[in-house]
């Protein structure tokens, strides 16, 4: 395939969605976990639930790089942002969630130089062209972000640009699935995998899931038929009584990861022993650091970060949704008082949060009711808000509804 509309593919897509029909055991409960949030948003816009069976339930995961970030570490952020002679520079997904003293837009509002950037290195510049300031980056993400802030304080280090600095909120993705996993909340078969990140990592890393949780892992893609074709993979394992790490990101992700951009990670940063994770509480080893021979590029030792820690609001479940305990409509303040416009939680902020994917895209799906007698083959989708719609579906059949 060469280009996008290949990987979207109505016809493709039911005959997908027949394999995975038949590759399903209709008296046993499937509950697979998309890790990342590119999924969750995909999965909502192309209405990938509607080519499930009904025994086939889909969870969200902690892949959001915005949604985990704790409230106490954008209060931090916005401690350093009020130092006198400071640049604060995040990206956009930043800028509006909302910590214990409000977002980085309330800070700016109260007089902070707080300015959104495309990348580590736009931050940089910034700093080049205010040599009288201080200027600091907000550090998020993977895996997949990670690669490029090393790039960008090795970029600092030479030019001897000593106004700039990060601020380190890096986390690692395999400490979260592993804390998912011995939780007892939640029951899972298999996972699919982020694909970002393991453009990075590679599928080695997950060959724990397997080994010591039999429990299947596809890297997918982020196109309809992407994850349609994982979900097929994973049913195939389970079929066969296999279980392994499969990747079906192929065309992108190599076996052993990015080498280069692992080197570049470990040259600059290095693990903390915990970090607090939103919804996850603490985990050990989960979060990068710089290291002390970067210290100088170091936002936290150079203002001094309190540490803040804020409890999230009693109105806010963005830690059940991430865990995939919740879905997203299951929370009372879904679509009320939590909306983009007015975030009371990460998920409904960030491009990739499970909150923001269906209240763009799902808020007219909910749970699909199939046991319809009359006339036969009728599906009834509950609706957000307590209604129902009816779609002509034939029981097996999917919809054509992938474009």
């Amino acid at each position: 395939m060469r280009f996008v509309d290949e990987f979207r593919d109505p016809e493709m897509a039911c005959a997908l969605a027949r394999q995975i029909a038949r590759l399903v055991e209709p008296h046993r409960h499937y509950q697979f976990m998309e890790v990342c949030g590119g999924h969750a948003h995909t999965i909502y816009k192309h209405s990938i639930e509607d080519y499930l069976a009904p025994n086939l339930t889909l969870v969200h995961g902690p892949g959001c790089p915005v949604c985990v970030i704790p409230m106490g570490r954008v209060d931090d952020a916005v401690h350093i942002a009020e130092q006198p002679e400071v640049i604060l520079t995040s990206f956009g997904d930043m800028m509006r969630v909302p910590g214990g003293r409000g977002s980085f837009l309330d800070a700016a509002a109260r007089g902070a130089d707080i300015r959104m950037v495309y990348s580590p290195l736009d931050a940089l510049k910034v700093a080049r062209q205010n040599p009288d300031k201080q200027v600091v980056f907000m550090a998020i993400g993977f895996e997949t972000t990670a690669p490029s802030t090393a790039l960008t304080v090795l970029q600092a280090a030479q030019e001897g640009v000593r106004n700039f600095s990060i601020f380190c909120n890096h986390v690692i993705i395999l400490p979260a699935i592993k804390a998912i996993l011995d939780s007892p909340d939640l029951r899972l078969e298999g996972f699919i995998g982020p694909g970002h990140v393991s453009t990075v990592i590679g599928c080695r890393p997950y060959e724990f899931i397997p080994r010591d949780f039999r429990k299947p892992v596809v890297l997918a893609g982020f196109e309809p038929l992407d994850i349609l074709q994982a979900i097929s993979m994973l049913l195939s394992q389970l079929a066969a009584g296999r279980c392994e790490v499969e990747n079906q990101y192929t065309r992108v992700v190599p076996w052993d990861g990015n080498r280069k951009a692992l080197q570049v990670i470990h040259e600059v940063m290095e693990l903390r022993p915990y970090f607090e994770w939103r919804g996850l509480g603490f985990i050990s080893h989960s979060a990068l650091k710089v290291r002390d021979t970067f210290g100088d590029f170091d936002a936290e030792r150079r203002f001094a970060v309190p540490g803040v820690r804020v409890t999230d609001p009693k109105a806010c479940q963005c830690g059940e949704v991430l865990k995939g305990v919740l879905k997203p409509w299951e929370c009372k303040a879904c679509g009320t008082a939590c909306t983009p416009e007015t975030p009371i939680g990460t998920c409904m902020v960030s491009s990739e949060g499970a909150c923001a994917a269906y209240y763009n895209y799902g808020r007219f799906t909910r749970e699909r009711v199939r046991e319809v007698d009359d006339p036969p083959g009728l599906v009834l989708l509950k609706t957000q808000f307590g209604g129902t719609r009816i779609m002509d579906m034939l029981v097996g059949d999917p919809l054509p509804r992938i474009c």
